[in-house]
This record gives C-alpha cells, structure tokens and sequence, in this order.
C-alpha cells in the first residue's frame, strides 16, 4: 500500500509555478509546472488552481507557498519585485479562491528551513541561509523551526548597512538600494552588485557570470572578485557575532562561483575574534527543489502548531 502524501508546495516565481507533493519520507511523490501569470487576477486565479491539483492527490493536504517579497503583517499586503501583488492582499486573495487555508513563506526562508530540516544543515543550530543572487536574504532555523519574525522581515539580510572599512578602502560609492535606502549591503553582495564592482574599475558594464569566469586571466575581474570577497566577509562577521550560526548554507547565482566557500572560508577565519570557531560555510544541496520542499516543511509545521 502506497502511504498517502504528508505535505505540499508550490514555489511561486516570476516566471513559473511550480507544485510539489511529498511522501511521508519526504521523496517527491508528483510535481506540476505552470507559467506564471502577468496579471494579478489570472494570477489568483492559477494559484487557486494550482492548490486544488494538490489536493487532488490527498484532501486537506497542509499546502504552504513559496514566493519572493514580504507580507506585511499589521495589513496582510504583498511587497514583491517580481510579481503583479505588490499593495494587495495576495495570500489572503489565493486563499479566498481556492475554498481553504495556506501557509505562506518567503522563498529565502523556505530554502533555509529546507536545507536545515533535510539538506546540508540537517541539525545543526542554529543554521543560517544566505542567498546571493540578484538580491540578498536568508533566515534563521533553531530548533527545527524558522526564527520567529514578528514583523516577517527577520532574514532580509541584504538590507544590513555596509561595513565602512572596505568602502572606504576601495573607494566605493554609497548607493541607493531598491527599498530606498542608502548604503545596503545588497548594492554591491548581490550579482548586480558584483557587476556595479567590475564596472567602477574597467568603465563597462560586464555580466557577473563573465566575472566570475573570468577571474583568473582578467585582473580587473579578480580585483572586482576580491572586493566583493572583503565586503562579503565583514558581511559574515556580522552575521556570525548577531546570530552565531553552527552552519551557513549559501545559495543563489553567486553560489555557482567555483572555490566560493574555501574563499570565504579563508577570509572569515582572518577576519573574526581570534582563537574562536567559525561556522561550516556549505553550498545548498536542494536546488530548484528548495522553495517548493520548504514550503510543504512549513506548511506541515503551521499544521502541526495550529
């Protein structure tokens, strides 16, 4: 006898919907994948749709989604970059249609509490996520649990203030962040940001893959990866003397840069309290599967504590 599935996902992209329905062992037991909708209506419309296939395959199913941006708790509105929600009641909306309730979660966080529950931080406490793309964030799991976040902002690590020592040294500008801040740490972290580095020293704009590739035969490209390394160090070092994690599992297009985590290894060992530990720097084992697994993770737990 087959056991009935435990939980589901959907991770909820800018281009792509994607639904995943998990055994009791947390093997994938079906998936479907849909484009995602430009409009907000039709976009509703497909979530609601895409819940419904989920239970079809056990009903009443704990469902959890997995999108970028925030909610805001005091209102229930959506800020997202990458989706038509932003000033709406988005999971209100979604669950409203589809005749029942959801979990919601940000996908950084889904990718921490996925990566800590059954991926390369399995037990370890607490373990912090750190996704380099083309934004910053993250989240924080203790005790099985993702970090309780009043506000639903606790994670979005790209928005800490810069460290001064490595601005100052490089001669770096200050910059405007998209959330209208001035001097965030995502300005340069982020891959943009990697590419904003190159830029201010070669005059042109370059792809931060092309960088990256390009590391060990453009010098104006390893010096632009060794500015990013010492503002990404200072960046662990607060991390590691704010939260202490025993694991730092990395993710996000920055996270395919070879030799990436002996690099920061290397320096945030330089750069902490002399004499004591730092953290396992690990790549994320999930992949694409991380925002949809963490999702059904979360949902299951909303359930479990309901």
């Amino acid at each position: 006898m087959i056991a009935a599935p435990i939980s589901a996902g959907i991770d909820l992209g800018g281009t792509k919907i994607e639904a995943q329905v998990f055994a009791p062992d947390w093997s994938l037991a079906t998936r479907n994948r849909w484009p995602t909708p430009k409009d907000y209506p039709t976009l509703v419309t497909a979530m609601a749709d895409a819940i419904r296939w989920c239970d079809a395959h056990a009903p009443g199913l704990p469902v959890g989604i997995s999108a970028a941006g925030l909610i805001n708790p005091g209102t229930g509105l959506a800020l997202t970059s990458n989706l038509p929600a932003t000033g709406l009641p988005f999971p209100q909306d979604i669950a409203q249609a589809a005749g029942r309730p959801i979990a919601w979660i940000n996908d950084c966080r889904a990718l921490t509490l996925s990566e800590a529950t059954l991926g390369v931080a399995k037990g370890a406490d607490p373990a912090v996520g750190l996704i380099l793309g083309t934004g910053v964030a993250g989240g924080v799991v203790t005790g099985g649990r993702l970090l309780p976040s009043p506000a639903q902002t606790g994670g979005e690590f790209g928005h800490f203030p810069l460290a001064a020592a490595p601005i100052v040294t490089h001669g770096l500008p200050i910059l405007t962040c998209g959330c209208g801040r001035q001097g965030c740490s995502e300005t340069y972290l982020s891959a943009p940001g990697l590419a904003r580095i190159a830029a201010r020293l070669t005059g042109q704009q370059h792809a931060p893959e092309t960088i990256v590739a390009g590391r060990a035969t453009t010098p104006a490209f390893a010096m632009a990866w060794d500015i990013w390394l010492d503002l990404a160090t200072e960046f662990l070092v607060t991390l590691c003397l704010t939260l202490d994690p025993e694991v730092i599992v990395i993710g996000g297009g920055l996270s395919r840069a070879p030799g990436l985590t002996d690099d920061l290894t290397k320096r945030l060992a330089d750069a902490t309290l002399k004499g004591f530990p730092i953290p396992a720097i690990h790549l994320a084992q999930g992949g694409d599967a991380s925002g949809a697994r963490g999702a059904a993770l979360h949902a299951l737990n909303e359930a479990h504590h309901a």
